[in-house]
């Protein structure tokens, strides 16, 4: 099955951890262009502004939502929401910014890029989370930015022959993905992080780990999907058989998994 990379093969590291101004780290303490050049990300040179045993802010962003254990998608939006704000505001260091900041930025998304009412919502959920779990600082003000009203519209579902006929089209891998999520009701990430182990073709279940919430559960496997998901086991333990022969049959495993069973990446349940 498809594995899920982990959060370190994922982030862009050298792109990611972003330097800001800080305190003692001005243009006026740092060689810089003269002070008539436009000002902006693509003028101003990089400055480091942590101390070498400091993590960069991102790096520090990254650690709180790892401690408490939010989904890796969770993650990457609220980095990437971070580092946007901050060259928005020409790399100044958020504890230096507050409210006028803050509306300035949303403002922005809604007024110039016209996003929609969740994504600015998402965007200020991670500014929060980096101003008061991160840099650890309760600002009334914070309680006081609006947050979009969403959107009430209705979805756009297909009737049963649509969906069929779109499936129909779909073959391989890419066919069997969104037969999956159609037939069984689970989300994106969980079908994505499916290991070998979780299919009980005996008991007609797939076992879904650390769902919504962090949350176990078990759901059906549709008999449909049988013969197409044991055809397409055996071509990966084909796959499989020849990466362990070359040493290169290894998998990333959840949490402390990897340090608790040190053989497990490479056995075939964890596939």
């Amino acid at each position: 099955m498809c594995i899920l990379r982990t959060r370190e093969k994922n982030a862009q590291i050298h792109n990611e951890l972003l330097p800001v101004n800080t305190p003692g780290n001005t243009p006026e303490n740092t060689p810089g262009p003269p002070r008539d050049t436009p000002s902006g990300p693509e003028n101003t040179p990089a400055k480091t502004g942590n101390s070498p045993s400091e993590p960069k802010l991102l790096d520090q962003v990254r650690d709180q939502i790892r401690l408490r254990h939010y989904s890796i998608r969770t993650e990457a939006q609220y980095v990437h929401w971070v580092k946007r704000f901050i060259l928005f505001h020409h790399k100044r260091h958020p504890r230096e910014m507050g409210a006028t900041e803050v509306e300035a930025f949303l403002t922005h998304l809604a007024v110039d890029e016209q996003v929609a009412s969740a994504t600015q919502n998402q965007a200020l959920s991670a500014l929060l989370f980096l101003y008061r779990k991160v840099l650890g600082v309760e600002l009334p003000w914070l309680d006081d930015v609006v947050r979009a009203k969403p959107s009430q519209r209705l979805p756009v579902v297909l009737t049963r022959l649509e969906v069929q006929r779109v499936l129909e089209r779909m073959d391989g891998v890419h066919g069997l993905l969104p037969r999956l999520l159609y037939g069984t009701g689970m989300r994106l990430m969980e079908v994505i992080r499916l290991r070998v182990q979780d299919l009980d073709f005996e008991q007609g279940e797939i076992l879904i780990r650390e769902g919504k919430g962090a949350k176990d559960r078990v759901t059906m496997l549709p008999d449909s999907l049988v013969a197409d998901l044991r055809a397409h086991l055996l071509r990966r333990r084909q796959v499989f058989d020849d990466d362990l022969r070359r040493g290169k049959a290894a998998v990333d495993l959840p949490d402390a998994l990897e340090r608790k069973y040190p053989a497990a990446n490479t056995s075939r349940g964890w596939q």
